[in-house]
């Protein structure tokens, strides 16, 4: 009888094969003396991913979003840890020995997750802050991101910005693109919320998680390159991201205040936008308003019908 993986690494995988193949092939490199476990969820791809040596990969019927697809793969996990990763992630061969040898350091049960980087070395902000109203405000009003690269920004915008390369740290919640935990702690929360179709359901898996007394850790002396943000056009993610947001209120704020605070917002940005367009006749702040009310409209329709 075969002993038990030491890690399970499911890659949720929507779209083009090449950046989970190059994947694949970090994970078959590794240094680590274990086995790993490789597993592909692929969540009914326009092209269905192809069956790969040494791999699981199994081929979902219908577009489920990434929480539904990441439980499709980890559904089929053996491994005493799970490692939940995106499909566009860059490892080094030494990446899940410097993994396992830091939350062996920590000695206790959690939701990890490595400093996250883009190409330029840049940080992604994988440490945040549980949601708050003020918090999706912040990030709704447009005149405010010209001051994105300050740290004054990223502290309203919800970053923990205590989070940085060589920090060890307990945070509110860790962003999904690299995570780590027992397998045996995800399946005891019933893994992912698969109400959440895209954005939102790390945060409700670790607040969960955190009710049960395991926190999440930021691992900042472990790094990963992610390239992030391709997945799909600009309007569709917002409007995923914003649906997310009336979901998780719904489920954990019981004052339902995010949309007018939403709308009051829009105001604003239309006013902002009004005075930009006597300058620049390629802004158009009525059309900017209108969509704005739309992506609200139809994220507070799946909620509340």
């Amino acid at each position: 009888m075969s002993s038990k993986p030491a890690v399970s690494a499911v890659i949720p995988h929507y779209g083009e094969s090449a950046p989970t193949m190059k994947l694949i092939e970090k994970l078959q490199q590794q240094t680590f003396d274990g086995e790993i476990e490789i597993i592909v969820s692929d969540d009914n791809s326009p092209e269905p991913f192809p069956q790969v040596g040494g791999v699981k990969v199994i081929h979902r019927t219908a577009n489920g979003g990434f929480g539904t697809n990441v439980n499709t793969g980890a559904e089929q996990a053996t491994g005493e840890w799970l490692m939940i990763l995106n499909s566009d992630l860059e490892l080094t061969s030494t990446f899940v020995e410097e993994m396992l040898n830091a939350v062996e350091k920590q000695a206790k049960p959690a939701i990890y997750s490595p400093q996250v980087v883009g190409h330029e070395g840049e940080a992604q902000w994988v440490a945040r802050k549980f949601p708050s109203t003020f918090i999706h405000a912040w990030n709704w009003f447009t005149p405010v991101a010209r001051f994105r690269d300050t740290n004054w920004w990223h502290r309203l915008a919800g970053h923990d910005v205590r989070a940085v390369g060589g920090k060890t740290l307990t945070v509110d919640w860790l962003m999904g693109a690299c995570l780590m935990l027992p397998t045996r702690i995800f399946q005891e929360v019933g893994g992912f919320d698969e109400r959440f179709f895209m954005n939102s359901e790390e945060v409700d898996l670790q607040k969960r998680l955190r009710d049960r007394g395991y926190p999440a850790i930021f691992l900042g002396d472990v790094m990963v390159t992610h390239e992030g943000g391709g997945s799909s056009e600009s309007t569709k993610r917002r409007q995923w991201l914003t649906t997310s947001h009336f979901i998780y209120e719904a489920k954990w704020n019981k004052h339902r205040i995010l949309a007018p605070t939403l709308i009051a917002v829009s105001l604003l940005n239309f006013g902002f936008n009004a005075a930009r367009s006597l300058k620049n006749k390629e802004v158009h702040p009525l059309k900017t308003f209108a969509d704005e009310l739309k992506i609200i409209r139809e994220g507070k329709k799946m909620v509340h019908g």
